[in-house]
């Protein structure tokens, strides 16, 4: 005979999270599904940071200051740290409406708009909310079942509203909204100075084996560790990666400079949320720049609301297989035998058989002591009295 048994699968919630992300680590790294542009990008740097450290600033601290690979290394991992910390981190996602809440809100619109008769448009759904005296209107999200909040938007890549959202980057492999957006800037920004400064060594480096050993010479050498690969073909390789990086790295970093110094977002500026026909004035920004960089970038952080690594326990049934079948000689375990079985255990024949019903003798009233109340006989059941039920409704 096969008993089914209960038993509870924990499971986190990031497993059941709608959307289209990665999770790694249990829930604790979220990042988008499509990341090969983000490999391209781990690559990049490593590459180029490892080919300039593995030649030139040999040679740069020896002939200038062996600061220079200090420094260099300084700015590398304070870039990788912020790359990583922007890619995994949750850039600000707002949970879905329940089952319950969407139909609420359903409620409330069809209450508020009435009934549209058939074939005419339904009037769009949207909330005035008023910040710093000027009406901003939160728009109803058909996909998530909510009013999005003033500067939210939602992801099409993703499929989330992300909070304060600034855009999609697929070189960081995630969204960049209101928890990851300074780590955003502070990575663009130390990889800018990071490839000025290796662009610019890099050039240094020539010059100088250029004064002692001349160019052509310069460009004939070639490393003691790859003898068949030139050093001027690493080098120009440096350069040229650098080069190209500059006007990407450097230019988006000044543009988000000025976004940040007006308190605006790279969404609401591409849209034109503040510069429009209405020139309608960023209710968000303070009018001064010290104000606005410090509320971006150093403002508090709000925590995550989508509690990934919480716990959903689910049941699952398994079966399995026992003998329900006792032998003449088997017995159950002790706290299994009833009142009855007890007595017939207990007057047992001398030969170790069992006397037949009839010579076993009924218990009389007069054997048993009855106190005040009522006493419960073996297997009945006690009722709760009229009182004890209302009280525990």
């Amino acid at each position: 005979m096969s008993v089914m048994v209960a038993r509870k699968k924990v499971v986190r919630k990031w497993e059941k999270l709608p959307g289209r992300n990665t999770f790694c680590c249990d829930g604790r790294i979220m990042m988008a599904r499509q990341k090969g542009i983000f490999y391209l990008t781990l690559f990049l740097i490593l590459g180029t940071c490892a080919l300039f450290f593995a030649f030139e600033c040999r040679y740069l601290a020896v002939q200038l200051s062996p600061a220079i690979p200090v420094f260099a290394a300084v700015l590398f991992l304070f870039a990788m740290a912020t790359l990583l910390r922007t890619s995994f981190s949750d850039p600000g996602v707002i949970p879905r409406a329940l089952p319950d809440e969407a139909a609420f809100i359903e409620m409330e619109i069809e209450a508020t708009n009435g009934t549209v008769p058939q074939g005419q448009r339904p009037p769009p759904r949207i909330k005035n909310f008023q910040i710093n005296n000027q009406i901003v209107k939160l728009k109803y999200c058909y996909t998530c079942k909510i009013f999005r909040p003033p500067r939210a938007s939602h992801c099409s890549i993703c499929d989330n509203c992300v909070e304060r959202f600034d855009h999609h980057c697929p070189w960081v492999g995630n969204c960049v909204g209101k928890r990851n957006y300074r780590y955003f800037y502070l990575f663009i920004l130390s990889l800018s100075l990071l490839t000025i400064y290796i662009f610019t060594f890099n050039i240094v480096y020539v010059a100088l084996k250029s004064l002692k050993i001349g160019f052509l010479n310069t460009l004939k050498e070639t490393p003691g560790t790859y003898p068949s690969m030139s050093l001027t073909v690493l080098t120009v390789l440096e350069v040229l990666i650098c080069f190209f990086t500059l006007w990407s790295v450097v230019g988006l970093t000044g543009f988000h400079t000025f976004l940040v110094a007006l308190n605006q977002t790279t969404n609401e500026d591409i849209k034109g949320s503040w510069t429009g026909k209405n020139r309608v004035q960023n209710p968000y920004s303070h009018g001064n720049i010290v104000k606005n960089c410090c509320e971006v970038l150093c403002g508090p952080l709000p925590p995550s609301v989508l509690d990934r690594r919480g716990i959903l326990q689910q049941e699952e049934s398994t079966a399995q297989e026992g003998s329900c079948l006792r032998g003449p000689g088997m017995q159950g375990p002790p706290g299994t035998q009833g009142p009855g079985q007890a007595q017939e255990g207990g007057m047992k024949q001398q030969d170790g058989s069992i006397p037949p019903p009839s010579a076993v003798p009924a218990p009389s009233v007069s054997d048993t002591k009855m106190p005040e109340e009522k006493q419960r006989m073996p297997g009945e059941l006690l009722v709760p009295s009229p009182d004890v039920g209302q009280a525990e409704h």
